[in-house]
């Protein structure tokens, strides 16, 4: 017997893969292009692939924020070689480390603040969990070795494809729900962290040194920031914190 179109609608619904916005990098034209240029690292993309869910990635129009978060499941921030203004959580003083790209981060807090607004999982990777840090009110550390005594090689010197040290994953919070493990080793490329959350928001993990690497809203359904990169898989957690993610976008 033929598939009525109320059957096929809900077997596509079924099998339909969450879209997934992926934040882009913004660069200067360089040796790879004259003009500017966006840029990802494929293995963000591959790993939304992997747990299930449709990459889309979200060039910065500030302007479409709402449009991208209507049209998105669930919204990825990456990292980048770069630091959120400091003026955005009302510091008045730029550390000579602090260097900046404006349009891509007002185009990231706003697409952000409206994900959120709308209650769409969130997931922050590295210098995207800073970014959602301010997004939800909290403040950065703006230079790790001038504010924190003998502080781990956050900056590692080994290849970001191993581990760099590990983390204490906080028990009773998501990330730990999630991985399943008390600790992690995790990859490590930042020479800022979270200094203060915001309201409503809860420290998950954190490294020996008292750096803050996992955060996570208490009021959002799926809102959660890391400061390693899981897209590099690391550790047997990292590829659940991607399944879980895509998961709930699912839903």
């Amino acid at each position: 017997m033929p598939n009525s179109p109320s059957r096929l609608t809900l077997q596509h619904m079924s099998t339909h893969p969450p879209t997934v916005g992926i934040t882009l990098d913004w660069e200067k034209g360089n040796g790879y292009a004259k003009q500017s240029c966006y840029a990802l690292h494929e293995n963000y993309a591959a790993c939304v692939t992997s747990a299930g869910g449709l990459p889309l990635m979200l060039p910065h129009e500030p302007q479409l924020a709402e449009e991208y978060a209507a049209r998105v499941d669930a919204l990825i921030i990456t990292g980048g070689d770069f630091d959120v203004d400091p003026a955005l959580f009302g510091e008045t003083t730029h550390h000579p480390k602090v260097t900046t790209k404006d349009h891509r981060t007002r185009f990231e807090f706003e697409v952000t603040k409206t994900a959120l607004e709308r209650d769409i999982p969130v997931l922050g990777i590295c210098g995207g969990q800073q970014l959602l840090n301010v997004v939800l009110g909290g403040t950065l550390i703006q230079h790790i070795p001038d504010e924190v005594d003998s502080p781990l090689a956050h900056e590692q010197p080994n290849p970001r494809t191993e581990p760099g040290h590990e983390v204490v994953v906080t028990p009773g919070t998501l990330l730990h729900r999630i991985v399943d493990s008390n600790t992690m080793a995790v990859n490590s490329a930042h020479h800022q962290a979270v200094k203060n959350t915001g309201s409503n928001v809860v420290v998950n993990a954190a490294a020996s040194d008292g750096i803050i690497e996992g955060i996570e809203s208490t009021i959002h359904n799926f809102c959660l920031g890391v400061q390693w990169h899981p897209e590099f898989a690391i550790d047997p957690g990292d590829k659940k914190i991607f399944e879980a993610f895509v998961a709930v976008a699912q839903k």
